[in-house]
């Protein structure tokens, strides 16, 4: 029997510990780079050995584990500028760049011109394609740094706002630096750049590498690079560990990823760290911004959504506890999304069936990332529901009225709300009138009427910024409007 929202039994389960929480969301953030699931915690995993085969202190090593799960939590932020940039397909780029030089633009690699020229305005002319790939190597150096500060400078806000502290933070902000001086945001060289930030490009390295050829060649990358983009002291360090067996174990192609997880979560002696619900609701507020980021377009939908769901969830009444798995299934409902690539999410035009297909694998997705975590099991379900529609013709899995909650339903008609109030590359945000308009056509088959009456309710309360105010903030109207709402419900 399928699991649905309407028929959850809930469990007794232990509160959410900060490492549970964050080793779940790292793969929200493998997503967004087009790593082989697991290249956070496996990259974890491989730099912890090695700062313990460096006796570093327990200290430096417990935020080097955060930093690890966290070391691409600004990637999001960068995905929609690679897109226009290349004008290709932004996972792919982003995941072959971690397999080639790019810092020697009038030396590149056949694996740099094949990459290129494989995402490079697809179904554009030769021409065109090979003048776009010139323009770009004769840029490389600028929109590389363009491309790295966004990324970097944005982790390290996020991780600010997770209260993880200024030593994770920097270690983030500086993970792309290289030993030479040739790296960003700083151009550190050598000691100069954090510990943790070395170990880490390390470790992330030969996870890229050994999940796509294997480990001898990610041992022979990296002993090549070392000097130019690594530590030589480091380099050693993962060549000893390599030749002696130690390094590998539980990080090679193949290896039951079930027992990867286990053997992280097992890693970290302060997996118990306390978190109340406040700090809860700040890591998922986090991760919402860290969705939103992908794309212009979303900017704030999380945040958006949250605040219709919350104010047709007080409409209606809910529980305080139903509204915190309400709130929380909010912010999180879109992780899947970092899946998918922006010349999806941002094409001015119709999608392709095959385009459509992946947008609709975006809610299993984040059902599938929250299921992780034990206290988000209810969350995980609601979120995997906010496309499904109550006759059964919406996504991912077809579901019926007798299969979806007062929850999954508040939720699906805050999330219409949220897109239909948000400007789009083929259209502007809509007003109040025009989306009530488009909603009421799908009231009673298609959504729930006593949520959307609630959501009209809401509306007529809400204060409304004008065109020019929305253009100025950049965002839709969803989110002051909501916000104001909830106030006055």
């Amino acid at each position: 029997m399928r699991r649905t929202s309407a028929v959850f039994e809930a469990k007794e389960t232990a509160d959410p510990t900060l490492q549970e929480i964050l080793v779940a969301l790292s793969y929200a953030l493998d997503l967004t780079e087009g790593a082989v699931p697991g290249h956070a915690i496996r990259s974890c995993l491989l730099g912890v050995r090695i700062a313990l085969a460096m006796g570093l202190d327990h200290g430096t090593i417990s935020d080097l584990y955060y930093a690890s799960l966290l070391k691409d939590v600004g990637c999001s932020s960068n995905s929609a500028r690679m897109c226009q940039i290349v004008g290709g397909d932004d996972r792919a780029v982003k995941a072959g760049t971690k397999l080639v030089d790019w810092t020697q633009p009038l030396k590149p690699e056949l694996a740099t011109v094949k990459l290129l020229w494989e995402q490079v305005l697809p179904g554009a002319s030769r021409f065109g394609r090979g003048w776009r790939m010139l323009k770009i190597a004769a840029r490389q150096k600028e929109t590389s740094r363009e491309l790295i500060e966004l990324r970097c400078d944005r982790g390290a806000q996020i991780v600010r706002k997770l209260g993880l502290g200024d030593t994770i933070a920097v270690a983030v902000r500086h993970l792309d630096e290289h030993w030479n001086g040739g790296g960003y945001p700083l151009a550190l060289k050598g000691r100069d750049i954090p510990m943790i930030s070395r170990i880490m490009a390390v470790a992330q390295h030969l996870d890229a590498f050994c999940m796509d050829q294997g480990p001898q060649t990610a041992i022979d990358v990296l002993i090549e690079r070392k000097k130019r983009w690594f530590d030589p002291d480091l380099t050693a360090v993962a060549v000893a560990l390599h030749k002696s067996g130690d390094l590998w174990l539980q990080c090679l192609p193949g290896y039951p990823a079930d027992e990867t997880y286990a053997t992280v979560m097992k890693l970290h002696k302060n997996k118990h760290k306390a978190l109340s619900s406040a700090d809860i609701d700040s890591i998922c507020e986090a991760f919402s911004d860290v969705v939103d980021a992908k794309s212009p377009f979303t900017f704030r939908h999380s945040l958006g959504v949250r605040d219709a769901a919350v104010a047709i969830g007080n409409t209606l009444g809910l529980a305080e506890d139903r509204m915190l798995v309400l709130r929380r299934a909010a912010l999180l409902h879109d992780l899947g999304k970092l899946g998918v690539s922006n010349s999806i999410l941002d094409k001015n035009g119709k999608l392709t069936d095959e385009e459509f297909a992946l947008v609709k694998g975006h809610p299993s997705m984040s059902a599938q990332i929250l299921s992780r975590v034990a206290a988000f099991d209810e969350i995980s379900v609601i979120a995997g529901e906010h496309h499904e529609k109550l006759d059964g013709s919406g996504y991912p899995n077809r579901l019926t009225e007798d299969d979806l909650s007062l929850e999954s339903r508040v939720l699906a008609v805050a999330d219409i709300f949220g897109a239909l109030s948000e400007e789009r590359p083929y259209r502007e945000a809509l007003g109040p009138e025009k989306i009530t308009s488009i909603m009421e056509k799908d009231v009673p088959k298609k959504l729930d009427a006593v949520c959307f009456e609630a959501l009209r309710v809401v509306m007529a309360g809400a204060v409304w910024p004008s065109k020019e105010d929305r253009r100025e903030i950049g965002m839709g109207c969803s989110l002051p409007g909501m916000q104001a709402a909830a106030v006055k419900v």
